[in-house]
Parts: structure tokens; C-alpha cells; sequence
């Protein structure tokens, strides 16, 4: 059951890959505002560039979790799937894997937009990479239950971000200082500290939702 729902989940991510493209333009749009923010003091992106992709990638999170109930809505199948004897946790895990890989990917697309704004470059790409990882993953465990509560809601495109964003603020500030770690330099070692706690979110994140995701949906 989960490998079903993962394979149709990522069927319609890749059929609807040109939204995918509109929303990695969102993300690099708003890096690009926030380096108007800052302005051309190069230092002083350098120092906040970890924190600028985290917000565009959380800001364009919601586009993609938003999306990710809309085709079985749009058809009426989510009563459908959650009638099936494998369970409604099966559907969830199946679902917040596909949006973990949707929002790892556009994490690693932004990166590169980062860089040429920011000037905020690392050598230390693998590490990079697991952070995103990591932070994408304590994205979408939550993202993808709260978009299974709002999706029969009105106003879920507002609803959504009201719900997500209190919840994901510790995920969000560890994945923000250990990027910025890495851009910046870690003389105190504290990178694999801000990791740890990475992965502890995510644990519970993710049991969590899997556990909670048929009652609420159900409700």
C-alpha cells in the first residue's frame, strides 16, 4: 500500500511538473526580494543567506503541500483510499514521501540561486545536502497532515500557512543555523549538534502525523 501510493503520488508530481517550475520561480523570486532587503552589503547576505532559503523554501512549501489532496478532491477518492483495508496511514506516509522529495528537490534547485545572490557558497556540498535533507523532511511530515485537514476546508490556501508555520519554527530555526554553519564556517563544531536535533524533530514529526493523519481526516 505504501509503495502504491508513493508510485501515485510521484506519477502526479511528474505529470504536473510545470507547476513544479512555478514554484521553484516562487522560491527563487523571493530570494531574490529579500536580497533588495538586505541590499549590496556582500557581508552581511553572506551572514542571513541560510536564513533567506529556509523562509523561500518554507514560503513555497505551502504552494506544493496545498496541492498535494487537490486530485483526489477534485475526483471525490479520498474516501475512497481511506476505506482501503491497508489503512490511512499508509496513504499519509505514502503522500509526505512524494512532498519530502518535491520539497528536497526544490530545496537543492534554490541553492544554486542562493549562491549567485548571496555569495554564499560551501565546499561542504554533501553535508549541505543531508541538511536539506533533513529540514525538508521536518517540512513535510507536518506540511502534508495539515494539508489533509484543510483540504475540504474553504480558505485552505489561507488556512494551511496559519496552521503550518507555528508548528515548524523548530525545524525551520535548527535547519537555518546549521545551513548557516556551513556557508559561515563551524570553528566550535556545533554542526552536528543542530543535526542531531534535526533528526529528533523528525522522528517525532513523523510518528506523530502518521499516527493522528486517519483521525483527522476521517473527522
Amino acid at each position: 500500500m505504501l509503495l502504491a501510493a508513493l508510485r501515485k503520488d510521484l506519477l502526479l508530481q511528474w505529470r504536473g511538473r510545470v507547476q513544479m517550475v512555478a514554484i521553484f520561480a516562487f522560491g527563487a523570486a523571493a530570494l531574490l526580494l529579500f536580497s533588495f532587503a538586505i541590499g549590496p552589503d556582500s557581508l552581511a547576505l553572506r551572514q542571513h543567506a541560510g536564513g533567506f532559503l529556509w523562509l523561500a523554501l518554507l514560503l513555497a512549501s505551502t504552494l506544493s503541500l496545498a496541492e498535494s489532496f487537490e486530485r483526489e478532491m477534485e475526483e471525490g477518492a479520498l474516501e475512497g483510499l481511506l476505506l482501503l483495508p491497508a489503512g490511512a496511514r499508509w496513504l499519509y506516509y505514502g503522500k509526505a514521501i512524494a512532498n519530502w522529495a518535491q520539497l528536497a528537490m526544490l530545496g537543492i534547485a534554490l541553492v544554486p540561486v542562493m549562491v549567485v545572490l548571496y555569495d554564499a557558497g560551501t565546499l561542504r556540498l554533501l553535508s549541505l545536502l543531508g541538511v536539506i535533507l533533513l529540514g525538508t523532511a521536518g517540512l513535510s511530515a507536518p506540511g502534508t497532515l495539515y494539508a489533509g485537514m484543510t483540504a475540504q476546508a474553504r480558505g485552505r490556501q489561507t488556512l494551511l500557512p496559519l496552521l503550518f508555520f507555528p508548528l515548524v519554527v523548530p525545524v525551520l530555526l535548527a535547519a537555518v543555523k546549521a545551513t548557516s554553519l556551513l556557508i559561515l564556517g563551524d570553528p566550535m563544531g556545533q554542526l552536528r549538534a543542530w543535526a542531531m536535533l534535526l533528526i529528533a524533530f523528525d522522528v517525532i514529526y513523523w510518528s506523530l502525523c502518521g499516527l493522528l493523519f486517519g483521525r483527522v481526516v476521517e473527522d
